[in-house]
């Protein structure tokens, strides 16, 4: 995944607004990357570029070789689809489907042969496989980020971008969240982006890119 000199500006009452300012680095197949700053600093303005949900001013966004730029919005819907997951501070579950069911809507959806096989055996991996049958309100917020994850995971995506994954969680349980996150980051080398404030976590990430104010303020690996 590569940004190439990545601006955003929108248009607002006082005038047009900078929120990302020339922008550019590369992310290696199987890297784990923290993208961290200030709050306002343009973080998850940047992961929505990355992820094609949203498109530079000026700039380019490479994903998987493709220029998301030249895309039109069915172009970049279809390029999420078969190789970018989301798991969201808020999990995003759908209500009315069981936790089989949320897993294996994206998969139906892909075109997956076996969704049901699949489902199961994601939700197994992350410690739900008693808990396939419940709802998303008979879940505890761990459990339903563990759903969400499973569902991200489910598709084997080339990219997963998680938006502070463990922000409405405890410590323990994000703890545990970010566990299974990197060990599926590790098993199945999909690189894996978050936008966190918490420094502990970025710390484990190997590498950590940092904004100020809509630039490019650091970008550093992390020690062997």
């Amino acid at each position: 995944m590569t940004a190439e000199n990545v601006t955003k500006q929108v248009s607002s009452p006082e005038g047009t607004l900078t929120i990302l300012s020339d922008v550019s680095f590369s992310i290696g197949k199987g890297e784990s990357v923290a993208i961290v700053g200030a709050s306002g600093a343009g973080k998850s303005t940047l992961l929505a570029l990355l992820a094609g949900l949203d498109l530079p001013t000026s700039g380019r966004i490479l994903l998987n070789g493709t220029d998301l730029t030249a895309l039109d919005e069915d172009g970049r819907a279809a390029l999420r689809a078969a190789n970018v997951g989301f798991v969201f501070q808020s999990f995003h579950l759908v209500p009315s489907l069981n936790a089989l069911e949320n897993v294996m809507l994206p998969l139906e959806l892909g075109g997956n042969a076996t969704p049901r096989k699949t489902a199961l055996d994601i939700l197994q991996k992350v410690g739900l496989g008693e808990r396939v049958r419940h709802y998303p309100s008979q879940l505890s917020g761990g459990e339903m980020q563990r759903v969400a994850i499973a569902r991200a995971f489910a598709t084997g995506p080339a990219v997963l971008f998680a938006d502070e994954p463990t922000g409405n969680l405890d410590s323990r349980t994000g703890d545990h969240i970010m566990n299974l996150m990197f060990e599926l980051n590790r098993s199945s080398s999909t690189t894996l982006l978050l936008v966190t404030h918490d420094k502990a976590l970025a710390g484990r990430c190997d590498r950590e890119i940092s904004l100020d104010a809509g630039r490019l303020a650091g970008d550093r690996k992390a020690a062997a």
